[in-house]
């Protein structure tokens, strides 16, 4: 008993060492999500600050190249006063206005007169300064870029300037789009290591998006289904762009947060796995070698009992030819028939059984008429008649007493030898149930469990071997269950027994 009690004992100690452990690897798993998290999020915060940098930066770069393309139209319209000075101003400012219009080194200008044949060009590129239709292709485009500047006449004549953005402001105007360009690369891009969308402050137009899977960013629905997504698991990012207003960010956590969040329960997962499949090789083996234990007991008792067995049965013949009292020589021989049949039963274990139908009422019946003088005077046990007392289950007459016999010993010393026993059989659905029940002092719940143990015994001299005893004979040999179907503290228990039909 107490050795069931501290193996208890220690399988809750070791159940609260395995919760612990569980529950401190979730925890620093979980910390360590939450790190990443907040890291990942800090990221999203960056790239939202780097966009609305960009932007920022954008505004600026127009702003200023507003301003130089003003500058240049004022430069072009003062060019154009000059050619205006030049032929019909005073002579005496003839070299003001040269002047002006030699200073004109850097912006392409055409000027055409009312019908738009070319009169005049400066800073042309070589090639189209040579070609007319060329220059004609050039003059449209210098008229979609920049409106025409008009200039009067004499006698209402009118000449038209045309002109484009100077070299030096293209090249100013590619190099900060490139820069911006390896600005949006480097840092905005590069910034989001997460799936993220910006959205305006109506959360419905997608101004950009970064790491969403092709296929995924390729379809507008798709997109906000994600979106939907992100918005449950974080919440968006609010940024205001500077000249465009409220802008959302949204974003979701990255595969590693993902892989982390569950590696924890895919690895216990595992090791639980692993240590029930070793739990059950080890159990396995264990009573493995538990029936070698069992078998090589038997047989060495079945051969101890042997010698001794013989040699008093030959005792017993030789008083009986001298003569002698024959009422206690057949005692003798029927308690040495019967240490007969338990060298018999001691033999048959580990041995495949022979299972012969036997008429089950009058075999436990005949086990109870052996048993009845040998049992205290105040225990009373009786076998109630079944429905068919013809009824044959396939049996092992010696294994099978064996069992009963456990059975009325142990209802014996639960009862301390006064009280009574009922034996019942009854038949249900192809197999046949066999109830001992007593009127002892019960089993409590906590121990119905443990009681077919091996080891297990609430006496103080027991080995505690012959419940455990019963159930393999029961089970191994008769393909049978054996289990309490009822206990209760003052009130009794009852084992039932149930066999194959």
């Amino acid at each position: 008993m107490d050795l069931y009690s501290r193996k208890q004992r220690w399988k809750l100690v070791l159940a609260g060492v395995a919760l612990l452990i569980v529950g401190a690897s979730l925890w620093y798993s979980d910390r360590i999500v939450s790190k990443v998290r907040e890291e990942e999020r800090r990221k999203v915060e960056l790239w939202a600050e780097a966009v609305r940098n960009r932007a920022e930066l954008v505004l600026i770069t127009e702003k200023l190249f507003d301003r130089l393309r003003e500058e240049e139209r004022k430069k072009v319209e003062l060019y154009a006063g000059a050619q205006l000075g030049l032929v019909s101003g005073d002579p005496g400012d003839l070299g003001f206005y040269l002047k002006v219009v030699s200073y004109n080194t850097t912006v392409p200008v055409i000027i055409t007169d009312a019908k738009g044949d070319v009169k005049f060009h400066r800073n042309l590129d070589p090639a189209i300064a040579g070609n007319d239709s060329l220059m004609r292709r050039e003059q449209q485009a210098m008229a979609a870029l920049h409106d025409p500047i008009e200039i009067p006449f004499f006698d209402n004549e009118k000449q038209f300037l045309y002109y484009k953005d100077s070299k030096l402001f293209t090249e100013l105007q590619e190099a900060m789009d490139g820069i911006i360009r390896a600005f949006i690369s480097e840092t905005v891009m590069n910034a989001a290591a997460v799936p993220v969308v910006l959205t305006d402050s109506t959360q419905r137009r997608i101004v950009a998006m970064n790491n969403l899977p092709e296929e995924i960013a390729s379809d507008t629905m798709l997109v906000r289904a994600r979106m939907a997504e992100m918005a449950q698991a974080n919440t968006p990012i609010a940024i205001t762009l500077p000249g465009e207003g409220l802008h959302f960010v949204f974003y979701e956590e990255s595969l590693v947060i993902t892989q982390l969040r569950y590696f924890p329960y895919v690895q216990l997962v595992i090791i639980g796995l692993f240590l029930i499949v070793s739990y059950f090789l080890f159990s396995v083996f264990r009573r493995a070698e538990q029936d070698q234990v069992w078998v090589g007991m038997a047989k060495e008792t079945a051969h101890q009992l042997g010698t001794p067995l013989s040699s008093l049965m030959a005792w017993v013949d030789l008083l009986r030819s001298r003569g002698t009292d024959p009422e206690p020589l057949n005692e003798m021989r029927k308690d040495l028939d019967r240490l007969d049949v338990i060298t018999q039963r001691f033999s048959k274990i580990g041995s495949e059984p022979d299972l012969q139908p036997e008429k089950l009422y009058h075999m436990l019946r005949a086990t109870v008429l052996y048993l009845r003088p040998r049992l205290p005077s105040k225990a009373k046990i009786e076998v109630l008649v079944p429905a068919d007392p013809e009824l044959e289950v396939p049996l092992n007459r010696a294994l099978f007493s064996w069992v009963v016999e456990n059975l009325i010993r142990n209802a014996i010393d639960a009862m301390e030898g006064e009280g009574s026993i009922t034996i019942t059989t009854e038949q249900d659905a192809g197999h046949v149930h066999v109830d001992v029940t007593d009127t002892g002092k019960g089993i409590p719940a906590a121990q119905q469990r443990t009681v077919f143990e091996p080891g297990f015994t609430t006496k103080k001299r027991g080995w505690g071997l012959g419940l455990s005893l019963s159930k393999r004979i029961i089970e191994k040999y008769h393909g049978g269950r054996i289990a309490v179907k009822r206990s209760a503290p003052g009130k009794g228990t009852t084992f039932r027994i149930t066999l194959d039909a």
